[in-house]
């Protein structure tokens, strides 16, 4: 972060600061102190301002990242059709090996969903205990 200092007045052509590499320069001496005179605009000698992250970037970010492991996905898929037999709870059958573990994988899923949801609920009852009591005290006078 740069600072002016107090009374610093960039169109005074003594003030003005010097180029970094002076020898470098490709306009003619004394260009840069006649366009400030004329108000014409000049090249910002500052770093290119940071760019913002914007929640349609993040969307769009995280669809493109989604549509590259689904596509991923469906190669497996694809390439894994060799039947296998699968038993689960006194159920057997024949399914398709790349099938077998997206279903999988998908009930793994659920269940860290499942999980993930019974935390979040329960942060959210102990924060709105906290909310009450405090709210509870405030009122309270001794």
């Amino acid at each position: 972060m740069t600072q002016i200092p107090r009374g610093f007045d960039p169109q005074d052509p003594k003030e003005a600061p010097s180029p970094q590499n002076p020898g470098t320069t490709d306009a003619p001496a004394g260009s840069r102190e006649e366009a400030l005179r004329a108000g014409a605009p000049t090249a910002p000698s500052s770093a290119p301002e940071p760019r913002q992250v914007t929640r349609a970037g993040m969307v769009w970010a995280a669809v493109a990242s989604a549509l590259v492991v689904l596509v991923l996905l469906i190669v497996f898929i694809l390439q894994n059709q060799v039947y296998v037999q699968v038993k689960f709870f006194g159920l057997e059958g024949s399914v398709p090996l790349g099938i077998a573990l997206f279903i999988a994988a998908v009930g793994g899923g659920v269940l860290v969903a499942i999980a993930g949801a019974a935390r979040i609920i329960q942060l959210r009852l102990a924060t709105h205990r906290q909310r009450v009591r405090l709210a509870g005290q405030g009122t309270r006078t001794p």
